[in-house]
Order: C-alpha cells, then sequence, then structure tokens
C-alpha cells in the first residue's frame, strides 16, 4: 500500500479519486453557475417580451382610439356651419330648419360615439391647454380669467385636444 506523503494512510489511488471528486464538484459547481446565468437570462428575454407586446398592445389601443382623428376634424367646419345656421334668426321656422337640426344631431351622434365631445367652457376659468383666447372685455358678473363667451367652440377626441375653443375672456379689475 503506498501512503501519501502529507496523508499518512490514505494510498496514492485513494488521493487521485479524491482529487477527481474535488474536480467533479468544481465543475457541478460552475455548471449550476451556468445554468442559474441561463434562466436569468431567459427570464429576462421572457420580461422583455412581454413588456414588448404590452407596449404593442398599448400602441395599437392608441392608434384604435385616435384613427378617426382626421376624419373628425374635417367635420368640424361642417359643424359649425350647420351650429351657424340654426342661429340665424329668421321668422319663418320650417322644415329646412328641423332638417338642419336633424342633421346636427345625427352628426353629433357619430362624432360623439367615435369618441369626439365638445368643449362647453362658458363661466369656467380659462385653461390655455383647452381654450385659445381672442379677447377680453371687462364683466362685472364674471369672475377674472373666466370664460364669457365662445366664439367657436372646441373639441376633445377621447380626451384629447381635437380643436381649443375660441373665447372672450373676462379681464381682471385693474
Amino acid at each position: 500500500m503506498h501512503t501519501e506523503p502529507n496523508n499518512p494512510g490514505v494510498d496514492a489511488s485513494e488521493a487521485t479519486d479524491l482529487s477527481g471528486d474535488a474536480q467533479l464538484q468544481l465543475e457541478l459547481e460552475q455548471l449550476r453557475i451556468a445554468m442559474g446565468n441561463i434562466r436569468d437570462e431567459a427570464l429576462r428575454e421572457r420580461a422583455e417580451l412581454d413588456n414588448q407586446r404590452k407596449r404593442l398592445a398599448r400602441d395599437v389601443d392608441q392608434a384604435r382610439k385616435f384613427a378617426n382623428e382626421r376624419l373628425l376634424s374635417e367635420l368640424l367646419p361642417v359643424l359649425d356651419s350647420l351650429e351657424a345656421g340654426l342661429q340665424v334668426s329668421a321668422d319663418e321656422t320650417g322644415k329646412l330648419r328641423e332638417g338642419m337640426e336633424l342633421t346636427l344631431r345625427q352628426l353629433m351622434k357619430v362624432a360623439s360615439d367615435n369618441g369626439m365631445t365638445p368643449i362647453h367652457p362658458i363661466g369656467e376659468v380659462f385653461n390655455p391647454e383647452w381654450h385659445q383666447a381672442i379677447s377680453q372685455i371687462e364683466s362685472p358678473d364674471a369672475a377674472p380669467n373666466t370664460i364669457v363667451q365662445v366664439f367657436q367652440k372646441g373639441y376633445l377626441l377621447n380626451e384629447r385636444l381635437l380643436r381649443p375653443a375660441l373665447v372672450v375672456v373676462a379681464k381682471s379689475a385693474d
């Protein structure tokens, strides 16, 4: 029996087996680390794919919500003309007026069904994000910086500004 000089009682073949076991343990540990890294990378890639899927779904939803923006923007002058025609005072209110009112209601329903809502700012505080002031007037009945008159309605499309309202704002008393 050959004994190792540093380890009496252990023969040389057993020492080789121990160093082989240590080598296998080292390789096993390295493989575990490599597997952990591969697992982490796979999880990161899966998370990235999930994020991309969610981003794409959100983009498609936004595109769907605002797909009618151009069409509705081009319809605004038609709505304005119908409303202006209905505001003209006429002695005779006949079938033409009723037809115009019906047409306006139908157009507003189509616009509303597609996410468009009018802005009704009279009496509200001026908001430069939704209103465009074209003048200021002194108004004893209105608080300063509130809207007292609307020249042209503004509209929102799914809570995003499509066109600001053209308004007259009350002056602050100096």
